[in-house]
């Protein structure tokens, strides 16, 4: 496709400043913004291609596993050993969440060069895209997962679920209500990290139905999302806006964090009634795993104190540190030899999902990152209410930290304006994998506790309902 010779000498992306808008409603802004700089639709319908992709990912791990069957069934006719089929592996590959968005990064990224050119391509990815979140991301996710970290939280919940008897029950409406807090002290991504591991090990290894894993899932998720709003630097989409618009601690806690504990309160005692039930039955099925656990999974050497502290201290080093990725990755460095020389004390340090999250979350940002032609327009374009519920609903297709991040490329947005992002883009943060940077972190952790991986719908129907409490508390309180 032919460009003009001021789009192809533009800045790549077009600065929102830059679009010669003309027409009075949105749609024909739009419009105009596609006819002046066509590689917007090409952009925009990949990303709504990975988007459709994702809601396809199980459909995809379902054949794969159903293609593998068939050939092991066919092999073992034959009086061969079974093998893993290529085609099975493709589809599996195809299915991984994690990977969609990376893929279609290819896409995207024929369609710069042939638009433009190469050197535009490499511009955008090494210049224009800020890839220390997934980075960090990365670094507290495997930090957050080590043995003496999850001791040392495990000891500080423990004290908390004995007041409820230390059941299952106790143990999951406690890592569903102090999890999700943490996340304003030690970030999301890590409080995210500590709450998956811990609720795998004292509730999902009990073997809930499946209806319970979803809505407990989709708790965690709406929960994690808000309960970083206590303070204004430890949820990403937060922390995109609190040096422009001058948020401090002070105006984060008195707007955000106190709603955000009462709908934390309020949904979680809310499913904790509908399934009361069902959690005290799990009780009588706590004592097997445990049992089982201690048999097929021999922990490490109890951690000594002075380790767990080295452990605190590279997790403070890291967040205190977040926006500096040669700091913090050379900590990361650090601790992977320091883990390795403590070996006895530990369990092993698996890199796979972190890695997988990090690749996600770097796909995520290539591509919203050319998603803004059309978010600004359309947040700018809202009121009060209706900008609430628009940033709730692109928050589910888009990171909500990017969300907030072109809000403040919009000019004289007045203060119920910017404080209806936020809640709205911290609201939405539950309802699918990709809505907040956090969630594909627990989806990687805890997918093993669903068979053929987690559905998009389940997740949604599990957590439409505290979203809503949620919303209720942000717009009436």
């Amino acid at each position: 496709m032919s460009l003009s010779p001021e789009t192809m000498s533009a800045p790549f992306p077009l600065p929102l400043g830059d679009y010669a808008d003309a027409g009075a409603g949105l749609v024909d802004l739009l419009l105009a913004r596609v006819e002046q700089y066509p590689f917007n639709a090409f952009a925009t319908g990949i990303f709504l291609i990975a988007v459709i992709h994702t809601f396809f990912a199980k459909r995809f791990l379902t054949l794969a596993h159903r293609v593998q069957h068939l050939q092991d069934q066919r092999r073992r006719a034959l009086g061969l050993e079974p093998r893993p089929s290529f085609r099975a592996e493709l589809l599996h590959f195809l299915g991984e969440i994690e990977v969609i968005f990376g893929l279609w990064v290819i896409a995207l990224i024929v369609g710069i060069t042939v638009f433009f050119d190469w050197d535009t391509t490499v511009h955008y990815l090494s210049d224009g895209v800020n890839f220390t979140e997934p980075m960090f991301v990365v670094v507290i996710m495997a930090m957050a997962a080590s043995q003496p970290v999850v001791v040392f939280a495990q000891a500080g919940l423990q004290r908390i679920a004995a007041f409820g008897g230390g059941t299952p029950a106790a143990w999951w409406f406690t890592i569903l209500t102090v999890g999700p807090v943490l996340g304003s002290f030690i970030t999301e991504p890590a409080a995210m990290t500590i709450s998956a591991v811990l609720l795998g090990r004292q509730f999902y290894a009990c073997r809930p139905s499946v209806r319970l894993r979803y809505a407990t899932l989709g708790l965690l998720f709406c929960n994690i999302s808000i309960g970083g709003t206590l303070t204004h630097f430890a949820a990403p989409p937060v922390l995109m806006v609190a040096r422009t618009w001058d948020w401090s601690l002070g105006h984060m806690a008195q707007n955000f964090g106190w709603k955000a504990c009462i709908a934390i309160l309020i949904a979680n005692t809310l499913y904790y009634l509908v399934f009361k039930r069902e959690l005290a039955a799990l009780g009588a099925r706590r004592a097997l795993v445990v049992h089982e656990q201690a048999l097929t999974t021999p922990g490490p050497e109890p951690v000594p104190a002075w380790i767990i502290g080295v452990h605190l201290a590279a997790l403070a080093w890291t967040v205190s540190l977040s926006h500096y990725p040669v700091l913090f990755i050379g900590g990361f460095l650090f601790f992977l030899g320091f883990a390795k020389a403590t070996a006895p004390f530990q369990t092993p340090i698996d890199l796979k999902p972190p890695l997988l999250v990090g690749f996600f979350l770097a796909g995520l940002v290539i591509h919203g990152g050319l998603q803004g032609w059309w978010i600004a327009p359309t947040l700018s374009a809202l009121t009060d209410v209706p900008l609430f519920a628009g940033a709730v609903i692109l928050t589910a297709f888009n990171d909500n930290a990017l969300i907030t991040y072109l809000a403040t490329l919009v000019p004289d947005l007045s203060a119920t304006m910017k404080y209806a992002i936020v809640a709205g883009a911290v609201t939405g943060g539950g309802l699918t994998v990709i809505a907040n940077a956090p969630n594909p972190a627990g989806q990687a952790l805890l997918s093993k506790h669903f068979e053929s991986g987690i559905s998009p719908l389940g997740l949604l129907a599990g957590a439409i309902v505290p979203t809503l409490i949620s919303a209720a508390c942000y717009l009436l309180l």
